[in-house]
């Protein structure tokens, strides 16, 4: 596995900004990708800094290894930023860290390079694992799911209207020969798919549902946010930049739920106060999305949406 794909980080300046770095901070990169936004955070931080970077990814690893060399301020580790919390506690900075930025999706490394098999652009082995040495592979869960199953994953993950008819086309399809190629699964979904969207591959969001579902993408999220939510010291900052309408759903809820509490359920007659909400965040500025420069020179920052919250219980 070489690295020759380049990848451009989306949000850069924004996403440091929002952890607003202290000199002497302990931060986390829960995203490290090939290092872009760990670099100018490093650069913010004085001597007394720390910085922690995470990733599944080997070839990610192997960058972040190379970046620790270099500078003693900053580690990596490979396991999922889901897991941030456990290795804060192994590291005895939970409820001491001062920034934590999540940066989510596939890198572009990730997907330009063929043989990870995320492209359904690019033909190569059927994979799609953030760490192809864990888990099971696109091509093994595709040949044994019930097509129901295969249905929901591109339905729910990937908010493909198709999915039923798309399934029964790879169920049916497999019957004869089994998927091993991004680019025959492109095919068979394509040509199942009765309404190309303008400017978008028929592929695209079952390729998407499926890529989440293998990954656990959005259950790492959730347990992510919860992990951070601990991890951080009071004032500590939680940049999240999300790339799709499921998982931007799923930070603006919980940053919401957590500034502002649960709508109170109650009927009004009962003779009990509920406990006032006590509000563990507070919500940042607006949303914010790429600038028009940075989607034309970055297209894949179209989608981009960042959240920002402070802690502040």
């Amino acid at each position: 596995m070489t690295d020759s794909f380049r990848h451009i980080t989306v949000l850069l300046d924004e996403a440091v900004e929002g952890l607003a770095v202290r000199a002497d901070g302990c931060y986390m990169d829960g995203t490290f990708g090939r290092g872009g936004h760990s670099r100018l955070i490093l650069q913010k931080l004085g001597p007394g800094g720390r910085l922690l970077g995470f990733d599944k990814d080997p070839l990610a690893i192997a960058t972040g290894e190379a970046l620790a060399a270099e500078d003693g301020r900053f580690v990596v580790v490979q396991r999922s930023f889901a897991e941030l919390g456990d290795e804060a506690v192994v590291r005895g900075i939970s409820g001491r860290v001062s920034g934590i930025l999540l940066d989510l999706g596939v890198s572009s490394p990730q997907l330009d390079d063929p043989e990870r098999g995320f492209s359904f652009l690019n033909d190569g082995p059927l994979d799609m694992r953030m760490n192809p040495d864990a888990g099971v592979s696109a091509a093994e869960w595709i040949a044994t799911a019930a097509e129901d199953e295969i249905a929901r994953v591109m339905k729910d993950y990937g908010e493909e209207r198709f999915a039923k008819r798309m399934a029964r086309a790879v169920v049916q399809r497999r019957a004869e020969q089994p998927f091993t190629r991004t680019a025959d699964l492109a095919k068979a979904l394509t040509e199942a798919n009765p309404a190309w969207e303008k400017g978008k591959n028929p592929a695209t969001r079952a390729f998407q549902g499926i890529r989440i579902f293998i990954n656990n993408e959005l259950g790492d999220l959730e347990r992510g946010l919860e992990a951070a939510l601990e991890a951080l010291e009071v004032g500590g900052r939680l940049v999240v930049i999300s790339f799709h309408s499921l998982e931007d759903r799923i930070v603006k809820q919980f940053m919401k739920r957590q500034a502002k509490g649960e709508a109170d359920k109650l009927p009004r007659d009962l003779p009990i106060i509920p406990k006032a909400f006590e509000p563990r965040l507070k919500l940042i500025g607006k949303p914010q999305y790429a600038s028009e420069a940075e989607v034309k020179a970055n297209p894949r920052s179209r989608s981009a949406v960042m959240r920002v919250a402070e802690k502040v219980r």
